[in-house]
């Protein structure tokens, strides 16, 4: 299989003290394209650091991480924004979603910042909000929208650019049993049906049902790493 992500002995140091605080310590990760993955562990465990390096929204102190191929490290900013809003999608617990932008136009903006043209944009996003049941809600706000809705909708923003990779923190936190389970089933079928590597960042033991291989942290090292 073809390896989409490589960690390779990555560490991650926060200097906000006179001793540092060691987030992430001999991490070594390979995840392969289409893949589900999910990485787990306690509060404080580490999740929300690897899943900031994983997504290349950070960098870290000591390694390296290749995206694609790519070293991260040796990325400018500009050419790091660049693969991240082409390779990974976000979705998270908080959705995310700008206040004063319609669903359409949520859905639209990662592909504007690519500069893809308005009318290809406006296609792209009419049709995943309509893949997911959204087709009433286009133009209404993110206030006009339930939990649920608005969830979908961050869904929809993070495949607009087709992503390789789907990076899911705590999907379903914010959400009721009946609309996390569709969320996940949707994340489920696009992984079988369209390749999409999915890395589920989560603490609800439930959800690890739904992927193939689970990462287990804990104390800022990989503790186990199981495959289904």
């Amino acid at each position: 299989m073809n390896k989409i992500i490589n960690l390779n002995n990555v560490w991650k140091k926060y200097h906000i003290s006179e001793e540092p605080l060691i987030a992430l310590k001999e991490i070594n990760l390979n995840i392969n394209k289409g893949e589900f993955v999910a990485i787990t562990g306690p509060s404080g465990s580490g999740k929300s650091t690897i899943a900031n390096l994983i997504g290349a929204l950070d960098k870290p102190s000591v390694g390296s991480i290749y995206l694609k191929g790519k070293n991260i490290s040796e990325m400018s900013e500009s050419s790091l924004a660049v693969l991240r809003g082409k390779t990974i999608g976000f979705i998270f617990q908080q959705f995310n979603l700008i206040p004063n932008l319609t669903a359409l136009q949520n859905v639209m903006l990662p592909m504007d910042i690519l500069d893809i043209h308005e009318n290809v944009s406006k296609q792209r996003a009419v049709e995943l909000l309509i893949s997911l049941g959204l087709e009433e809600r286009l133009n209404h706000k993110p206030n006009q929208l339930s939990g649920g809705q608005q969830q979908r909708v961050a869904i929809a923003r993070a495949l607009a650019n087709n992503p390789d990779i789907l990076l899911a923190d705590e999907p379903t936190g914010n959400l009721d049993s009946e609309t996390g389970k569709f969320v996940m089933n949707y994340l489920e079928r696009i992984n079988k049906e369209e390749g999409k590597t999915i890395i589920l960042i989560t603490h609800d033991l439930d959800l690890l049902n739904y992927s193939k291989r689970t990462v287990y942290i804990k104390d800022g090292k990989i503790e186990k790493d199981t495959i289904m």
